[in-house]
């Protein structure tokens, strides 16, 4: 059945009112018996402040960011639509637990700053638009992604939007969240956004860094270079000079995000021949570092975003 994501938004809304609304007041009425039990009725106010409500009102930039945040646990498997609570963080992973939705099979989701995958599942925003899709209905995709779309930063298209607060400020608010110690891991090729790519920390196994160069790194290596054919194509092919010069443009970024993949690819290939193995338990910090050095000289690599603390 098709759903609005503002009328899920407005009724939760309604529904936090009510509970601060009976909260102040009960907090209030306590002040009142307190205060006349002793006698304090001319030194002390029983009104109690909002900011001091011990429960939240809902708020809709917090809400939505924390539903994308949401889906991308689904998206990884740390959560299901078709069970409540945490359902994988750590063990043995069992794709049988996600019917409706089935979270991303190699652990890794791709953020890149145009659609260069046309209905591939590795696209984090093609993935998001699924989980969307599958849980609103298709009928008010659209709808929703406006509505999601209207308390993140810039402009442009509803998916535009989407994909440019993946690319640049939803990893800023995991770390925020989670107090700088992640369970969700970005790879990150540095200023040009040659590539950055999710993990699932809990998800993780020693094959994941070759994995990522030999499928991911290389398709996206392919990708950026079938662009830049079409690119050229298009600029040979136009005679508008506004045309030619936002083809030149994007051709130059590209070129820069080229540069930056390959040099990437060498170090996300040396510390892959190392196949990292990680412990949980030793903690997020540890297991970080591990994928920041190599194990057996020191020398750093830095492959994942910067955030966390070094050791």
């Amino acid at each position: 059945m098709a759903t609005l994501i503002k009328d899920k938004f407005e009724a939760w809304q309604k529904e936090a009112q009510a509970r601060f609304d009976q909260l102040k007041s009960n907090e209030e009425e306590l002040n009142k018996i307190f205060i006349e039990l002793y006698g304090l009725q001319e030194e002390l106010d029983y009104h109690v402040d909002d900011k001091e409500v011990s429960v939240a009102l809902a708020n809709k930039e917090r809400d939505i960011k924390s539903l994308i945040s949401y889906a991308v646990g689904c998206m990884f498997g740390r959560y299901s639509i078709d069970e409540e609570g945490l359902v994988f963080a750590g063990g043995n992973f069992d794709m049988s637990r996600y019917i409706k939705f089935k979270p991303d099979k190699d652990n890794i989701l791709l953020i890149t700053d145009d659609e260069y995958y046309q209905d591939d599942e590795s696209d984090i925003m093609t993935k998001f638009i699924e989980f969307v899709s599958v849980v609103y209905g298709k009928e008010t995709l659209e709808e929703n992604l406006e509505y999601i779309s209207d308390v993140l930063p810039g402009s442009g298209t509803s998916r535009s939007k989407i994909r440019k607060y993946f690319v640049s400020k939803f990893y800023a608010d995991h770390m925020k969240t989670y107090k700088k110690r992640p369970i969700y891991w970005q790879f990150d090729s540095g200023k040009a956004n040659g590539m950055k790519a999710l993990v699932y920390l809990h998800r993780y196994d020693e094959n994941l860094l070759g994995h990522l160069r030999t499928d991911y790194i290389a398709k996206l290596n392919q990708a950026y270079n079938s662009r830049i054919e079409l690119r050229e194509s298009q600029k040979l092919a136009t005679s508008n000079a506004g045309e030619a010069a936002r083809y030149e443009k994007e051709i130059q970024k590209i070129n820069k995000q080229l540069k930056e993949l390959r040099t990437f690819d060498e170090k996300v290939g040396h510390l892959a021949l190392k196949k990292i193995s990680l412990d949980l338990d030793d903690g997020v910090v540890v297991n970080y570092n591990k994928l920041q050095r190599d194990p057996d000289t020191g020398e750093k690599y830095a492959i994942l975003t910067k955030g966390v603390k070094e050791l």
